[in-house]
């Protein structure tokens, strides 16, 4: 029976009434976002507190005739300007992928006859015909389907393909997998499903990231400080009888000197290195602030189809009539795998085969082998039998050969009220197969079927455990008879087994899941599917314990339980932004994957997006990270990077900030000790510059510690000078301020040229630090050969600085003999060796506390 045959022929609009809709409900198009003008782009740039700290110090050297420095900062902001409204136009594209998800054409009644339109130009009423492979192009309400099934995967994230009967709701960006459909529109553009999911994108804008949010803060304390302590300096050298202008120069000198304003470069740099090696190891940042997001993640909240599993339909168990139950292997649709029982691989027994013939005979699918355009076998029809095939396969059966040996001569489609299909087949002897497979409630009882009590009870048995691990259960039945066959209604069919099918976990998957809890961060399943589904799956990944339940999206508001629950089921978009808005409410750090359209707006929410490669471009596009190679492991080993990234930000902040606040105690404390003037405004300009050029750049570079993956993350609230650091850099400033005034005053009291020994010391000194900071070495790991030949260079360039006479002439230096360079150099090294006796006195490595923020459940 045909759909032109199941009833009158429907009517649908004329083209004068879609003309007149169209004026009133508009284009059947998803929301655009306003476009933003390129001005205001750089605007939103340049006031970033990091761009604002880069300009400042720019009009300082400016105004000191700084040409160099002026330079790099100004490159260094031209750098950091373009790559953010690069990133944020790229993000702006989430809307864009919404178009390409939309049909781009429909087939329509229009004046009594089928026509091809434009989706854009479908309105409410319309009558619109459905065939499988087509996407849906507005909300329907269905009038006529035959067997009809839709692929919502992308829409709602349930994994297997839902059935549409006459007088049901299909949505729009949802694909039609087998059968055919004549519907009317009922919703159009911005509200359509698709619309709606739209307008949350639109509505959903993504935060600041804890870096960001942790710099903007230290800038600010770091501006206002040193603004205080230089104006104490320029106030002392008032009350000494020092000239006003020179005075002033200092203060000033000493602002640029105290706060590291290669800070952007260093984090530009350690930024743009972690997402190349992220980037090498198959997982692209779309912002580099993203980067380093990944290791203040404190929970990750993980679709469940295409991440932690295949997204492929799989025959995972079977069992035959002795009771013996048998697990299937393999990937995806190919057809090569394994039979095993007992966890050891077997030629599949003759039971085992029959099953499988049966259920590849009664069956409507097929399967493609991998070509240039898909690399993978792929399936055609309804997964869940494409699954069945390959199941056919994995028993060592010849598809093509069994399908030729037995022609189909009959047949009874699946049906929604029976729950069953039927066929009939020609065996090569004349006699004629029937098979039967559906629901055990449907297929396992009498008349259907005959035979043993017990053997029927083991199966119902068998199926029940196999749908409590979550899996959906086909039972089926066969007969061999020679005259005419009841194909709607058969009865006295053997059983044959039953079949368990799922989407199976990727492999590796509950290891990963373990690396997270090792990392101490909390992974979250949320699924759109059955609560059993998700259940199932999270004990194998070991989410859940024995008390921990599963929040049903259908009868609560998700949201509430954000702070105990691992896993959440049957949610929908809106309550996926709930969750996340919830655990970042309670001060969690957000990792949000996904591969859908479904997904696209809690992406956008998260502080960390991260989308399959293999997904949709709409999840892809709203994403902050795409894992080209689909495995969510890759998001442990990027969780690493981003933690070795902060930890070198800190890094720096320890060699920077301990020289910055060393040049303020001395400038402060030095004339109290007989020395006016400790350093002149471009002596302080220059070691600033040689310190906190190459040798803080090269720091960011450093290599990760051992205990990178195995530390939980650091609390979202603390400071980025947190846990010791602001301790430790005042006291590296102190023991530089110590060592360099020292070498001062004994200079002096000898009557040698004691500024030109402060200058030298002080520079050596802070060289010697970034040395005693580097990143605990591991045998056999890499090194950071930058940051060697960087603190060379720019060592050389400070001895330059009394040496060279253009360079004495500029800085205002007197030439330093060599024994006098070669005392500077030993006193130099005292605060690098204190450093790192310190280190090494440690009982333990130094290793970050466990985050103050509430986080239950940090391992399965």
């Amino acid at each position: 029976m045909t759909l032109a045959q199941a009833g009158p022929r429907p009517a649908g609009l004329s083209s004068a009434e879609a003309t007149e809709l169209l004026s009133v409900h508009g284009p059947n198009a998803v929301a655009q976002p306003r476009p933003q003008r390129l001005p205001s782009r750089i605007l939103r740039q340049l006031t970033d507190p990091l761009v604002a700290l880069l300009i400042a110090a720019a009009v300082v050297t400016t105004a000191l005739q700084d040409l160099t420095d002026t330079i790099v900062i100004a490159l260094v902001v031209v750098l950091n300007t373009s790559i953010g409204v690069v990133q944020e136009v790229r993000a702006d594209r989430a809307i864009a992928a919404l178009d390409r998800l939309a049909a781009p054409t429909a087939r329509a009644i229009r004046d009594g006859n089928d026509v091809v339109i434009p989706a854009a130009d479908l309105v409410p009423g319309d009558v619109v015909r459905l065939e499988a492979g087509d996407v849906v192009p507005a909300d329907l309400q269905l009038r006529d389907a035959f067997r009809f099934r839709l692929d919502e995967a992308a829409l709602t994230g349930e994994s297997v393909p839902v059935e549409r009967k006459p007088g049901d709701e299909s949505y729009a960006g949802t694909v039609v997998v087998v059968g055919r459909a004549t519907g009317e529109v009922v919703r159009t553009g911005p509200a359509s499903a698709l619309g709606r999911i739209a307008e949350l994108v639109v509505g959903t804008r993504p935060t600041l990231t804890p870096l960001q949010r942790r710099l903007a803060r230290l800038s600010r304390v770091l501006g206002l400080t040193a603004v205080v302590l230089s104006g104490v300096v320029f106030a002392l050298g008032l009350l000494a009888g020092r000239e006003v202008v020179t005075m002033a120069v200092t203060a000033v000198s000493l602002v640029v000197a105290a706060v590291p304003e290669s800070l952007p470069a260093v984090v530009t740099l350690a930024l743009a290195l972690g997402a190349h090696r992220m980037a090498q190891a198959r997982a692209i940042p779309r912002r580099l602030h993203a980067v380093e997001t990944l290791g203040s993640v404190t929970v990750i909240a993980s679709d469940k189809t295409g991440t932690l599993t295949e997204g492929r339909m799989a025959v995972q168990t079977a069992a035959v009539t002795d009771a013996t139950r048998y697990t299937v292997v393999g990937a995806g649709y190919s057809p090569a795998g394994e039979v095993r029982h007992d966890a050891e691989p077997v030629d599949p027994p003759e039971m085992l085969r029959e099953l499988g013939r049966a259920v590849l005979l009664c069956n409507d699918a097929a399967l493609l082998p991998p070509d240039t355009d898909h690399p993978q076998w792929t399936a055609v029809g309804d997964p869940l039998e494409a699954a069945l095939i390959a199941f056919a396969a994995r028993c060592r059966l010849d598809v093509d050969g069994e399908r030729t040996a037995h022609p189909r001569v009959a047949e009874h489609p699946f049906d929604q009220a029976q729950r069953r299909m039927v066929t009939v087949h020609q065996n090569p002897d004349g006699s004629h197969l029937i098979v039967c497979k559906g629901a055990p409630e449907a297929v396992l009882h009498e008349p259907v079927v005959t035979g043993p009590p017990a053997t029927i009870m083991a199966l119902r048995t068998a199926a029940a455990d196999m749908a409590a691990d979550g899996l959906r259960v086909l039972a089926v039945a066969a007969a061999v008879a020679d005259g005419s066959v009841d194909v709607a209604n058969p009865a006295g069919l053997r059983p044959l087994g039953v079949v368990g099918i799922g989407d199976p976990l990727r492999a590796g998957a509950p290891d990963t899941a373990a690396m997270f809890a090792e990392a101490g961060v909390r992974l979250v399943l949320i699924t759109g599917d059955h609560p059993a589904t998700a259940a199932a799956i999270a004990g194998r990944l070991g989410l859940l314990d024995r008390d921990d339940q599963v929040i049903n999206g259908d009868t609560g508001a998700p949201g509430d339980a954000a702070e105990h629950a691992r896993v959440y089921a049957r949610t929908q978009p809106e309550q996926k932004l709930d969750i996340i808005s919830a655990l970042q409410q309670h001060g969690h750090v957000v990792a949000m994957t996904g591969d859908g359209v479904n997904d696209a707006p809690a992406l956008r929410r998260a502080d960390i997006g991260v989308a399959m490669g293999g997904g949709t471009e709409v999840a892809r596009q709203a994403a902050d990270l795409v894992l080209v190679d689909d495995e969510l492991a890759t998001v442990a080993h990027a969780i690493g990077e981003g933690r070795r990234i902060y930890d070198n930000i800190r890094r720096f902040l320890r060699y920077g900030l301990s020289g910055g606040t060393a040049e303020i105690l001395i400038m402060l404390f030095g004339p109290f000790l007989g020395l006016p003037v400790p350093l002149l405004p471009a002596q302080i300009l220059w070691v600033n510059l040689l310190t906190h050029g190459l040798p803080g750049v090269a720091l960011g570079a450093e290599p990760a510690s051992p205990d990178v993956l195995k530390r939980p993350p650091r609390s979202p609230q603390e400071s980025v000078l947190g846990d010791g650091l602001l301790r430790d850099v005042l006291l590296g400033g102190l023991a530089i301020t110590l060592t360099v005034l020292g070498a001062g005053v004994v200079a002096h009291h000898q009557g040698r040229p004691w500024q030109s020994v402060v200058f030298v010391v002080l520079g050596l000194s802070q060289l010697g630090v970034a040395m005693a900071v580097r990143a605990r070495r591991v045998h056999g790991g890499p090194g950071n050969p930058a940051l060697i030949v960087a603190v060379a260079v720019s060592a050389l360039l400070q001895v330059g600085g009394v040496l060279v006479p253009v360079l004495r002439e500029l800085l205002g230096t007197v030439a330093l003999t060599a024994p006098e360079l070669l005392a500077c150099a030993a006193v130099s090294l005292l605060p690098g060796i204190g450093l790192l006796l310190q280190r090494r006195l440690r009982l333990t490595p130094t290793k970050t506390p466990p985050a103050q923020t509430p986080s239950p459940h940090t391992a399965p």
